[in-house]
């Protein structure tokens, strides 16, 4: 019986199907077929259980819905040799083009670096007396 359900289903689709209808038998739902008293003693009253014998029997009200691939109307044209040989040239000619542009960048930089000049902070009298009333506040 569970390789017919198998077929159906797959496997995450029947656990999430168990899992939700356990959920409502659970909060007190009603259970959808006839379990004599002996059944229910033997499987102990278990909502999984239950569950399981409802999803065999077939009659749980439970759809999966499976999302499918849209279907493209595009038509494919189909290039030639020359049009393939056009395209790769000016792919490459742009990455060339990027790669020149990331060279300048570099040496630019690099120029400037070369021309910077470290500066450093100047001290003042007025600076220096503040940090020693500062230090004698605390």
């Amino acid at each position: 019986m569970k390789t017919k359900l198998e077929e159906k289903y797959t496997k995450y689709e029947i656990a999430r199907i168990l899992g939700a209808r356990s959920l409502q038998l659970a909060m007190d739902a009603p259970v959808l077929l006839k379990i004599n008293k002996e059944e229910q003693e033997e499987i102990n009253y278990d909502v999984l259980k239950i569950a399981e014998k409802e999803l065999e029997a077939e009659v749980l009200p439970i759809t999966v819905r499976r999302p499918l691939p849209k279907k493209s109307e595009k038509e494919i044209k189909k290039l030639s040799d020359e049009e393939i040989k056009e395209k790769l040239e000016q792919k490459a000619k742009k990455e060339t083009d990027v790669l020149t542009e990331k060279k300048k960048e570099q040496i630019e930089e690099k120029e400037n670096m070369d021309e910077a000049e470290i500066i450093e902070m100047a001290t003042t009298e007025d600076d220096v007396i503040e940090e020693e009333t500062n230090e004698e506040g605390l």
